[in-house]
């Protein structure tokens, strides 16, 4: 076989039923009492991180039915260098979310830890690293089986 043919890929639903049932449900478990908005931009940014094509159309479409900013959306790839167009909580988040995400330079620093843990309730933060950990999971699963994302 030659690079430029395709292999075809599975279908996760398909093939496992019941891995697609539970992700489905660790994704509504994460976002119990956490705000929507900021459960988008989580998504998106780890969709970023993790090149999931799927994944970043999906919730960029969601995020903007939500009406989160275009300067937002635009400006989540560098929200570090995007002043206070992200709120505290938000910029927590994303750093934690970073940091879960890119697992193979470092360990979740203490600062980002205890930065996300100083702007959110424990019952907050749990659901925060579980929403950055859920779409973890589906990028992982859309990036392997290579998802695309519909033609609109």
């Amino acid at each position: 076989m030659t690079t430029v043919e395709k292999i075809r890929r599975i279908n996760m639903n398909r093939v496992s039923p019941e891995l697609y049932e539970a992700m489905v449900a660790l994704s509504n478990a994460a976002a119990k009492d956490i705000d929507p908005d900021l459960a988008e931009l989580i998504k998106i940014r780890a969709s970023q991180m993790n090149h999931c094509a799927f994944c970043l159309d999906m919730h960029t479409a969601d995020a903007r039915k939500r009406g989160i900013s275009e300067q937002k959306l635009t400006l989540l790839a560098a929200w570090e260098e995007a002043g206070d167009i992200f709120s505290e909580q938000e910029q927590a988040a994303l750093a934690l979310t970073e940091e879960m995400t890119d697992l193979t330079h470092r360990h979740v620093s203490d600062a980002v830890y205890a930065r996300a843990a100083a702007a959110f309730s424990e019952r907050e933060l749990g659901q925060v690293i579980a929403m950055a950990l859920a779409i973890n999971a589906w990028n992982r699963i859309g990036v392997t089986t290579r998802l695309s994302p519909p033609h609109r």
